[in-house]
């Protein structure tokens, strides 16, 4: 595992954006991209978000994200199409241009969360329909749900502000943001690529609590896009401690973003406003995290590297300049 010493000499140099000879740069949360020759250049940059909010810049996190996102768009390839086609360098993909589909497919295996979409919140309220699903009484918080559940949000397009809004399959099918045909579709490519993600964790020691998947259209075609079972995107917790801590109430241990969100919230924050800023042990932390899923997902171990890495992505990326 990287050394607490190497990620804080590396943290006045991350990557927080790259400017290349490109043309428009869009900024999303965490990506900076570039549009080119009917592609998408994707750099995945240091920057960490949660509750829709850039909170500051984790080393390694970029190479992390794009290269444990790339192992799984290789592996559900079978499921539905990606939109992958080059990894040239650690931080960066070259994808095809889809037309993002403007509806987050969030997938649920248990009942939890703090941020304002999760479920546990407003079960915990006393709600029993949420997201335009029945839940039953007696549920408690980090249970196992009897099926995975699909709780779509707004995804707004790169760029635009504001938080995710909650939907139902409903909504989505009457405002027409989707064809009725399209979102079965979608609905049932999420729920086979939890299914297989299930599978895979569960194998390598974790639990995948819950994800999101992003899908676009490339030439009419159903076609996954961003990025697939990170932890940025998903949440996992250790599976074998977790029925042991769950009985007694207790947290499972996580091995996500999640603790990150915590850390937040115990200090009073969830997304309005300003956020505290990140304690340099907060830092360290969420790396080696996510190193750490990278290493027991994939089964490889995490290449480390020199900051800056501005000159190293310019040159693997010459090609498409």
């Amino acid at each position: 595992m990287i050394t607490e010493k190497a990620i804080l000499n590396s943290l006045p140099k991350v990557l927080k954006t790259v400017n290349l000879p490109l043309g428009k740069k869009l900024q999303g949360k965490v990506r900076d991209i570039y549009f080119k020759d009917k592609k998408r250049i994707l750099i995945t940059t240091d920057r960490q978000s949660a509750f829709d909010v850039i909170l500051g810049n984790i080393p390694f996190k970029g190479a992390v994200l794009n290269q444990l996102a790339a192992f799984w768009f290789k592996k559900t390839k079978h499921i539905v199409d990606n939109h992958i086609l080059d990894v040239p360098d650690p931080n960066v993909s070259v994808a095809k241009n889809c037309q993002p589909i403007q509806v987050e497919m969030v997938v649920r295996g248990y009942i939890s969360g703090v941020t304002n979409t999760s479920i546990w919140g407003s079960y915990e309220k006393g709600e029993r329909v949420i997201y335009g699903l029945k839940f039953p009484d007696g549920l408690k918080k980090n249970q196992k749900l009897e099926e995975p559940v699909i709780t779509p949000t707004t995804h707004p397009l790169v760029g635009a502000k504001g938080h995710d809004e909650r939907l139902t399959r409903e909504q989505i099918i009457a405002k027409k943001l989707v064809s009725e045909k399209l979102y079965k579709q979608m609905e049932k490519t999420a729920l086979s690529l939890f299914k297989y993600g299930t599978k895979l964790c569960l194998s390598k020691g974790l639990i995948l609590v819950d994800t999101k998947y992003e899908f676009g259209l490339h030439n009419g075609k159903l076609t996954l896009i961003d990025e697939i079972h990170t932890p940025d995107s998903s949440r996992f917790w250790i599976s074998k401690t977790y029925k042991a801590l769950f009985n007694k109430g207790l947290e499972p241990e996580n091995f996500d973003k999640e603790f990150l969100r915590l850390w937040y919230v115990k200090r009073g924050y969830r997304g309005d406003g300003l956020p505290p800023p990140m304690a340099k042990e907060l830092i360290v932390a969420v790396a080696q995290r996510y190193i750490g899923v990278y290493e027991k997902l994939t089964g490889k171990k995490f290449k480390a590297f020199e900051y800056p890495i501005e000159d190293r992505i310019k040159k693997n990326l010459k090609k498409y300049f």
